[in-house]
This record gives structure tokens, C-alpha cells and sequence, in this order.
């Protein structure tokens, strides 16, 4: 990893920080949870074809940076340029996502390419714009400073929401101009969120000299090697990460069709969405605030436990449910279990890091994360349109026949929950907390 100097950010690099995260908390509010998702199903693409494109689409974008961020994240480490390639892929995100205004109905490839670009742009941001971390915070800041960017980050999505609801509700009509024009709105909210950082934020990290006869892929793989090794020693951590690839899945699968399912079977127009993902954001922040609480007097296994049972009875309640009143209520408590699953999920990697592991253990947490993300929603996907389409050649309603496959790819839903947990019951979480308090590692 490169050097730093030692020194910590002022207050106002920290806040160039938490706005970064305000603004591309607002593209995943808009363009993966409320507008873009649903409007490429139904309108650019249509029909049960559209929730196959969708769900293949997000596939391709979570596999191509599973696969490259380890090689980019070491060229950024050994060269010093980890703000280069922040900029290089926020300036992607933000461009293709503007991009998507140019997606009409009918124009799959273009919307489908535009978001799988912009999607890649803004996931690789990610892992440069987290590196940035230790380098702003010192170790006993880290998780406070971490906790403050993920609040702006919310704050964030919610603030553009609000922003262009107002334009759909007043402006919108039966075409699609002001839809992608909110694209557009969120790509500059997003460049004018960033700008700080790339301002404000210096590179503290020293370029590096590569080792003798090393280049930079060998160099990424034999990294990640050393971490493969380092946490096969911890089984307990392990097989937290098995369960972890697993339910985790569940989560991107909710998150990634929950406008789809609600523009599908409930009917809602794009204002009433926008509405559903701002009650989610909002139920969101209420249960990291509780499952923090929660992990200090029950531990990290039962307060997960809790969380993922819950999201279970919450994707069951979705299966059954047939209002749009019902599905409100099941969003915000789904976004109240979600907190769970992700902020709990985080503290247990804490947790199961040795002493001076914990970058390594959170590394290996972010790759395994990215890798398994690609699989369930492209069987979301699958699953809602072949059942849509098995139940047409049975000579169902075209609509109806798109509804029950949409019920039927929410179990999908429920079985990734189901099998993750499983794995779970099985992780020893005292016998976890006993093998990170050994420092003797092999390299």
C-alpha cells in the first residue's frame, strides 16, 4: 500500500469528502432505485424482456468491476493517483449518466450500454473514493468518519429525490422528456457534490516503486493471494463471508427491482416511486441508528440474525401483498432491515479482523462483495421473464402474465435470504472474536 505522511485531513477536507458521497448517493437513488430502473423496464425496453435486460445489465456492470478493481486499486496505491482514477471514473458516471436522457423507448442498446458504462463508473469510483479513507481519518476516527459519510451520503439521495419530484408531479405527462431529464439533473448534482473533493482533498499517498520484476496485474493477484491466505486462517471469518455472498445478494436484488416490482404489480407512477425510495432512505437511516444499538448488547451474529429474518418476512409480505398501501409499509420496513444487513455486516468484518489485518479483511469483504453481485440479479431477471413468459403461452393476460412473474422471481428473492442464513447459524462468533485476538499470521 503507498505511503502517506502521516497527517490527517482538516474539517474541510472531511466535508469534500461526505459531499463526494452526497452526490453519488443521489445517482443510486434515481438511477438504480427510482426513476432509471423502472423507466428502462416499462418504457425503453417493455414487457418481461425489460426486467431480463435490467437484471442482466446490472450483471455485466458488477462483474466487469469485480474483475478489474483489485489490478486498479493496486496501480492506485503503488503510483499515488487514487484521485486520478476518482476523477476519471466519477467523470464516466456523471457523463453516461446524463447520457441516459438520450434513451428513449425503443433505444435498448443505447440505454442498456449508457447505464452499464455509468454504472461502472460509478462503482469503480468507489473503491478509490474509500481508499481515501484512512488517509482523511485516523484509526480511532475511521468508523465515526465512515458513519458520516454514509449520513451526508443518504441525506444526499434524498435531497435530489425531493428535487425532481416536483418536476415529474407538476411537468411530467404521458411522454418520457421530463423522466430523462431528471437524469440529466442528477449527473449535475452529482458533478457540482463532487467538485469539492477534487478541490479541496490532496493525494497523500506517495508514488511507490513497483518490486523487481513485478507489474502491476501480478502484483494485484499475489496481493490478493496473501489476503486469501491470511483469511483462510480465520474459518469462523469464512464462512461469515459464504453467508455474507449469499444473503447479500438478497439485498442487491430487492434494491435493484424494488421500482420495477412496484410499477409492476402496484401500479405506481414515477412520482409515487420517487415517494416509496425517499420512505425507504429515510426508514434506512432508523435502522442503522438501531442495529448499532443493537450489535452493542446483542453482538454482530443475533443483530444480523434479526435483520435478515426481518428482510425474509419483508420480501414474504411483498409476495402476498396486493395494495399500494401495502407495499409503502413493507418499503420502509424493508429499508429499516436493510440498515441491518449492511451496517451489521460491516461491524462483523471489524470484528473478525486480527490486529493490523483489518484493511486486508476489508478488502477481501469488498471484492468478495462485488464478485458475488453480479449473480442475483441476473437471475431476477431471468426468473420474471421466463415465468412471464411460460405463463403467456399458457394464454394469460399479457399484464397479468408479467405480474405473476414478478411474484414469482420475489422468491428468488427469499431463498437467497433463506440460504444465507443457514450459513449463518453456523458462524461461531466467540470462537471469531478468540482468533482475531491472535496477532501471529503467516504471510
Amino acid at each position: 500500500m503507498a505511503t502517506t505522511t502521516g497527517e490527517y485531513a482538516t474539517r474541510r477536507e472531511r466535508w469534500a469528502w461526505y459531499l463526494y458521497d452526497f452526490g453519488n448517493s443521489a445517482y443510486a437513488a434515481v438511477v438504480l432505485l427510482a426513476v432509471f430502473s423502472a423507466y428502462f423496464q416499462g418504457k425503453v425496453v417493455g414487457g418481461p424482456e425489460g426486467s431480463r435486460l435490467w437484471g442482466l445489465a446490472v450483471g455485466i456492470a458488477m462483474l466487469i468491476v469485480a474483475v478489474t478493481s483489485p489490478i486498479l486499486g493496486t496501480i492506485a496505491d503503488f503510483s499515488g493517483a487514487k484521485k486520478k482514477f476518482l476523477f476519471f471514473y466519477t467523470a464516466m458516471a456523471i457523463l453516461f449518466t446524463a447520457g441516459l436522457f438520450f434513451a428513449e423507448p425503443g433505444r435498448v442498446a443505447l440505454g442498456m450500454g449508457f447505464f452499464i458504462l455509468a454504472e461502472i463508473g460509478y462503482r469503480s469510483a468507489q473503491v478509490f473514493y474509500n481508499g481515501f479513507l484512512p488517509e482523511i481519518a485516523s484509526p480511532e476516527d475511521l468508523v465515526r468518519v465512515s458513519g458520516n459519510g454514509w449520513a451526508v451520503g443518504t441525506a444526499g439521495g434524498i435531497v435530489c429525490l425531493l428535487i425532481i419530484l416536483p418536476l415529474i408531479v407538476l411537468l411530467g405527462d404521458d411522454g418520457t422528456f421530463i423522466v430523462r431529464l431528471t437524469l440529466v439533473i442528477t449527473a449535475v448534482f452529482f458533478a457540482l457534490s463532487a467538485a469539492p473533493l477534487f478541490l479541496w482533498l490532496p493525494e497523500r499517498a506517495a508514488k511507490q516503486k513497483l518490486p523487481d520484476g513485478e507489474n502491476y496485474l501480478s502484483l494485484a493477484f499475489k496481493r490478493l493471494g496473501k489476503t486469501i491466505r491470511t483469511a483462510r486462517q480465520f474459518r469462523e471469518f469464512l464462512k461469515f463471508m459464504i453467508a455474507f455472498l449469499i444473503y447479500n445478494d438478497g439485498v442487491i436484488m430487492a434494491l435493484d427491482f424494488a421500482a420495477i416490482i412496484g410499477a409492476v404489480l402496484f401500479g405506481l407512477e414515477q412520482q409515487g416511486l420517487i415517494v416509496f425510495i425517499i420512505v425507504v432512505q429515510i426508514t434506512n437511516v432508523i435502522g442503522a441508528f438501531v442495529f448499532g444499538r443493537l450489535v452493542d448488547s446483542l453482538g454482530g451474529k443475533r443483530s444480523l440474525i434479526i435483520s435478515i429474518v426481518l428482510m425474509m418476512v419483508v420480501v414474504m409480505a411483498l409476495y402476498f401483498n396486493q395494495t399500494q398501501t401495502g407495499f409503502f409499509i413493507i418499503g420502509a420496513l424493508a429499508g429499516f432491515a436493510m440498515a441491518g444487513t449492511q451496517s451489521v455486516s460491516r461491524t462483523m468484518v471489524s470484528i473478525f479482523s486480527p490486529p493490523g489485518k483489518s484493511a486486508e479483511f476489508y478488502g477481501f469483504f469488498a471484492v468478495a462483495g462485488r464478485t458475488s453481485s453480479f449473480i442475483g440479479p441476473t437471475v431476477y431477471g431471468f426468473i420474471a421473464a421466463e415465468a412471464a413468459l411460460w405463463y403467456l403461452s399458457q394464454g394469460q393476460d399479457p399484464t397479468l402474465a408479467e405480474q405473476m412473474g414478478q411474484r414469482l422471481a420475489i422468491l428468488s428473492i427469499a431463498a437467497f435470504f433463506l440460504v444465507g442464513l443457514a450459513v449463518l447459524l453456523f458462524v461461531n462468533e466467540d470462537k471469531a472474536r478468540e482468533a482475531a485476538g491472535e496477532t501471529t499470521v503467516v504471510d
